[in-house]
C-alpha cells in the first residue's frame, strides 16, 4: 500500500479527507463504512472519523498485505490462488518477484463461463509456475449468486451506480472454500505460504475480501494443521488488500504482467468478450485510466469507469 499522509491537523476528518488518505472513491469510503471496517460520528448532517480511527484502519492494511521475501538461497514455496483475473494475475507476480517457487491453484466452481479459466492457464505457463492445479468443485448446487446460478449480473452505467451493499455476484463462501483448499495442498508442498489476491479498497463490498477475514483465518489455520502445530507456522498473505484498482495495475506493470492475457467480466460474451458494464469491468476501466493507458481487454460496450 502507498503511505497515505494526513496533513490536516484536526482530529476529525471529513469523507473527502479519507477518500483522499485512501486514494478510493468516496462511495468506496461508504463502503467501507456500511461494512463497519471504518467507525463514524455524525455531527449534524456530517459524517466524521477520528484520526486515529483511520490511522488503526491502515496499520490493518499494512500488517496484513505485507509478504516476507524468502532468504537469499531459499527455495521457500508459496500457493497463489490464480483465477485469471487482474488481481490474482498481478499476487501471481507478486509471489515470483519475492522468489517463492510458485504453485498456482484455481477452480472450476460451478461458474457461468470458462474463459477465466483458460486465461488462469495461459496466465500459469506464461509466468512458468511449479504446477498449475485446477480443481473442480461445485458450488453452483446452492446457487446463490449470479456468478454461479440463474440470476441477472447486475450492469451500470457508470461506477456511480454501483450501490453500497453486497451486490449478487458474491458466492456464497467461495474465498473460504478456496483457501481451504489452498491450506490443504500447501500442507502436503510443505508450504508455509499461501497468497491470495484480494482488495479491501477497489472492491464490490464482497464479506470475505477484508482485512479482519484473512487475518482471521490465518490464526484457524495455524490451529488446523498438524504442519502448524508441529512448529511451522502458516502465513496467509494479501498483498493487495490495501490498493486501489489504478495501484495494483501500476504494481503489476512495474513487474511485467502482461495484462492483455488476463480476464475480468462477470458477464462476458461466448467468445470471451468484456461486457463493459459490469462492477468488475467498471473498476478495471478506473484501474487502468488511473495509469493514463487503455486497458488491451476487448470490451462489447466502451463504458467509461466515472
Amino acid at each position: 500500500m502507498t503511505n497515505p499522509e494526513i496533513e490536516q491537523p484536526s482530529l476529525m476528518l471529513s469523507v473527502k479527507e479519507v477518500s483522499a488518505a485512501l486514494n478510493i472513491s468516496v462511495s468506496g469510503v461508504y463502503r467501507l463504512l456500511n461494512a463497519g471496517e471504518l467507525q463514524h460520528l455524525k455531527v449534524g448532517a456530517r459524517t466524521l472519523f477520528e484520526r486515529r480511527e483511520l490511522e488503526s484502519y491502515i496499520a490493518g492494511l499494512r500488517a496484513v498485505g505485507e509478504c516476507a521475501s524468502p532468504n537469499p538461497g531459499d527455495s521457500r514455496l508459496a500457493v497463489v490462488l490464480l483465477s485469471g483475473g487482474l488481481d490474482s494475475t498481478t499476487t501471481l507476480a507478486i509471489a515470483g518477484d519475492l522468489g517463492y517457487r510458485v504453485y498456482a491453484l484455481s477452480f472450476r466452481y460451478g461458474q457461468r463461463h470458462s474463459i477465466e479459466l483458460e486465461a488462469a492457464q495461459t496466465i500459469a505457463r506464461h509466468a512458468e509456475v511449479e504446477r498449475h492445479m485446477i480443481v473442480d468443485i461445485d458450488l453452483g448446487v446452492f446457487g446463490g449468486s449470479a456468478l454461479t446460478a440463474d440470476i441477472d449480473v447486475p450492469k451500470h452505467k457508470s461506477l456511480a451506480e454501483i450501490g453500497d451493499g453486497i451486490p449478487d455476484t458474491y458466492v456464497p463462501a467461495r474465498n473460504t472454500v478456496f483457501l481451504s483448499y489452498a491450506l490443504a495442498w500447501s500442507e502436503v508442498l510443505g508450504a508455509d505460504d499461501i497468497l491470495v489476491g484480494v482488495n479491501a479498497l477497489d472492491y464490490s463490498g464482497y464479506p470475505d475480501c477484508r482485512p479482519e477475514y484473512i487475518a482471521a483465518y490465518e490464526r484457524m489455520a495455524n490451529l488446523a494443521t498438524k504442519r502448524a502445530v508441529e512448529g511451522q507456522r502458516l502465513r496467509i498473505h494479501a498483498p493487495l488488500i490495501g490498493l486501489s484498482k489504478g495501484e495494483i495495475i501500476q504494481r503489476g506493470l512495474e513487474l511485467g504482467v502482461d495484462y492483455g492475457l488476463t480476464h475480468s467480466c462477470y458477464d462476458p460474451s461466448p467468445a470471451g468478450v468484456a461486457c463493459g458494464q459490469c462492477a468488475s469491468c467498471h473498476l478495471r476501466l478506473k484501474g487502468f485510466a488511473e495509469n493514463g493507458i487503455e486497458d488491451p481487454a476487448p470490451y462489447q460496450v466502451s463504458a467509461l469507469a466515472a
